[in-house]
Order: structure tokens, then sequence, then C-alpha cells
């Protein structure tokens, strides 16, 4: 056998591997070719192990020649080769001491800080490992874990407390992984069953937080897999709000919410009656994404990351009339995010002067919904405008309607709209004149 000898410190010190090789293998003479020292292109030094297993060879490091004396070294060689001649593969036994030492780590390690991890994962990834979270589903989850204590000077519900509470799953996740049973689980639920719909909320993402750490190689073995399965059908079912404007409560909705003093937040909340969108996809369009020549933008989407809408005549004149103070086409200066972040004070302030029952912000897109059956809007586009998810085959894989029969129907409903509530919808000819007048002024 090549380059063997009795091992020495000083015939240690001499091994080198040459440069045209990754790597060379020293043997000690005294120990049957079994016990050897391996040096890396880069000089590095390690004892090594080597013999044969139900007829193959393997090799083991033992250690750096810096971290042990050869007496030690040989020794561990020797209680290794010992498992060897039992059958038992040292490398198995290593990998399996190696994975308890990680499990028992993760075990240890806080639900908080790995939740901060699972958002980061999904801000990146998200679905499918390549459908990253929109920004309103990743807030979800912040808040979810949001440290309370603060004093909340806007927003604040009739009846409601000012100071803000933990965050739902806060409680529950600041404890150990391994502490996190089904039986904590279901403490944690039964504490919320009189709020189901933040209960259902929190079930889920706690859910699905549970099978990324299933299928983490890390924290798979170090959580209890049945902790949340199967607990919805313990959670009442939630009445689906129906809150929405009548027909008949559009015009004193409208000179309501005009008596307002802030221009940008009376054109949000108008704008979201007569485009029927989302909240935070309106909040965060930016000027970049919408043309006031050709009357149409680009908008975020929950289902395709984005989709193009079109914009109606008052919406464009609402529109024409906002500062443009940073890149948020709703700016609000004082806001961290730059954008409009709650518009619920001017809206309750205003249904509540106007005699209006209680009415959300999400029931502004039901309102154009049920406005658009007035005027037997085809359901697929008022979806479309909408942008609901594309049901059956026809309208996931054949139609694509163009802006033009969107903006078509969108006027059609802004038209009924706008007649109910007594104000009259420009025209072309008048936005190309009221745009003239903006740039004198």
């Amino acid at each position: 056998m090549a380059n063997q000898s009795s091992f020495t410190i000083g015939k240690i010190n001499k091994m080198v591997c040459p440069p045209d090789k990754q790597q060379v293998i020293y043997w000690d003479s005294n120990n049957s070719g079994y016990f050897g020292i391996r040096v890396t292109q880069s000089q590095v030094k390690s004892f090594i192990i080597q013999t044969r297993l139900n007829k193959q060879t393997i090799r083991k490091t033992i250690g750096n020649v810096n971290q042990l004396t050869i007496k030690d070294a040989l020794e561990i060689a020797q209680t290794k080769l010992l498992e060897i001649k039992k059958g038992n593969d040292p490398r198995i036994a290593d990998e399996q001491a190696i994975a308890k030492i990680q499990i028992d780590k993760a075990k240890g390690k806080n639900g908080l800080v790995v939740w901060d991890e699972y958002i980061k994962w999904g801000k990146v990834r998200g679905k499918r490992g390549n459908q990253p979270w929109g920004l309103r589903h990743a807030q979800e989850h912040e808040n979810m874990v949001r440290i309370g204590g603060k004093v909340l000077s806007r927003g604040v519900r009739t009846g409601q407390s000012n100071i803000q509470a933990n965050g739902v799953l806060y409680d529950l996740l600041n404890q150990p992984l391994k502490e996190i049973t089904r039986d904590q689980v279901e403490k944690w639920l039964e504490s919320y069953l009189d709020r189901p719909a933040t209960a259902r909320l929190g079930l889920a993402l706690l859910n699905a937080f549970f099978t990324w750490l299933g299928n983490h190689k890390e924290y798979k073995n170090a959580i209890h897999l049945d902790a949340c399965s199967k607990l919805l059908i313990n959670i009442p079912a939630s009445k689906p709000r129906k809150d929405s404007l009548q027909k008949q409560q559009l015009k004193v909705w409208f000179d309501h919410i005009n008596r307002g003093k802030n221009k940008v937040t009376k054109a949000y909340l108008q704008i979201l009656v007569l485009s029927g969108a989302r909240r935070n996809e309106l909040a965060t369009l930016k000027w970049e994404n919408i043309d006031l020549v050709w009357y149409e933008g680009v908008i975020k989407d929950k289902w395709k990351g984005t989709r193009a809408f079109s914009i109606t005549p008052y919406m464009a004149k609402l529109l024409q009339d906002l500062p443009r103070e940073n890149e948020y086409v709703f700016c609000s200066p004082k806001s961290k995010s730059g954008y409009i972040e709650e518009p619920r004070y001017a809206l309750e302030t205003a249904i509540r002067n106007a005699g209006i029952p209680h009415l959300t912000i999400h029931g502004l897109r039901r309102t154009f919904k049920n406005m658009s059956e007035w005027v037997e809007t085809p359901v697929g586009i008022a979806s479309q405008i909408m942008g609901h998810e594309p049901s059956g085959t026809a309208e996931k894989h054949y139609t694509d309607r163009p802006i033009d029969l969107l903006r078509l129907w969108h006027t059609k409903i802004e038209k009924f709209i706008l007649d109910e509530a007594g104000i009259v919808q420009p025209t072309l000819d008048e936005l190309k004149e009221y745009k003239k007048l903006r740039l004198v002024k």
C-alpha cells in the first residue's frame, strides 16, 4: 500500500497533498491499513478509518489531526472497527446522532421564531414554491403574532378597546414547538369560539403552518403532526356577511362621503363602490399603473397576480383630482406604507350621519356586484371586473374578454350608480375639457 509508514507527530507534519491531486491518504503501517490520515488539496489533515462491510468499502472521518492525538484517534478507530465487524455501519449511526441533535434543537425552538421563518419563506416562495404571498395574506400572518399594548388612535370600532391586544396566535406560539400539542391547540380554540370567524382564520393559518413544518426537513420530526387536524368541525359556522348599500341609499351615502375633508379618502371610498375592487388592491394602486389617456390600468389581483381594469368616466374625474405626493394613487404621507391604510373612520362617520346601518369596507365591493344586476350585466363580465376567480372550463381556458368590452359594461354600471346618487356621469369630451382646465390651474 502506497504512502505507508508508522505515524509520528513529525511524519504527520511533513504530510502534504500534491497540487495535481484533490487528496492523498497516508496509511499507518502498524495497523493493517485500516487507520490513516487524509490530506486534502488545501492541506487539511484528518484521521480516517477504512474497511469493508457487506462487500463494500466504507471510509469514515474520525477527526482533525489538530484536535486528536494519534493514540486517541486510534482508540476511536478500533472502537468503530469493532462495530463494523458486528455489521453496524458507523456512518448511519453518526447520521442518526446528528439528526437527533437537530430534532432536539428544533423541538426547543420557539414557535414565534419559526413562524417568522415561515412568513419570510411565504413572501419569497409561497404556494407551490413559486407563488409568493400577497401583501394582505402576509399581513394576516404578521397580525396573528403581533405584540399588543399599542394605543390605537384610529380604526377603533364602537365599543372596542383602544388598547391593541396580542395577536390571535401569539400566546399559543410563544413556546417551544414540542409543547404545541393537540390539547394546547384545542384549549386555544375554545377561547375563541365566541369569535368563530377569527377562530376559523387562525386555525386555517395554523394548520397551513404545521403542514409546512411537516414538509420541512429540520422541523418535521420536532412537531405533533396531529396538532391541528380535523378541528374545524369544532368551530360554529360563521354567518356570511351580506352588508351592502341598497339602491335607495346611494344618494345619501355619496352625499355624506363627499362632505368629508380628505380628498384622497373620499375618492378611494367612491371608487371602491364604482370598481368592485378589493380593499388592498385599490389602496396599493400606483400612478405608473394607470393610463388616463386610454382610461385603463393594471391592478393587483388575488388569483392572477395582476389584472387589467377599465377606468370609467367618473372614476377618471376623481383620479385626475388627486394629488401626486408619492408613487401611490391613494397616498397617505403619514402611514408607514405611503398609501391609505385605514379608511374605516371616514366610512363609519358617513354612514352614521346618513343613518345607514352598519357597513364594512368589503360591503362596498358587494354593493358593486348588486348594482351590476340592475343593468343585467353578464355574470362573467361582472366577475372579471371584480377579479373573482374564474369558474368553469370556459371561463378559465377559453374566455378572454378585451378591456373595451369590460369598459362598455363597467360604464353602464357606473352610470346606474351615479344616476341613483344624483350625480351626472361626465362624457369623454367633458373629461378632456376638465383635464385642460386642471393643466391651466
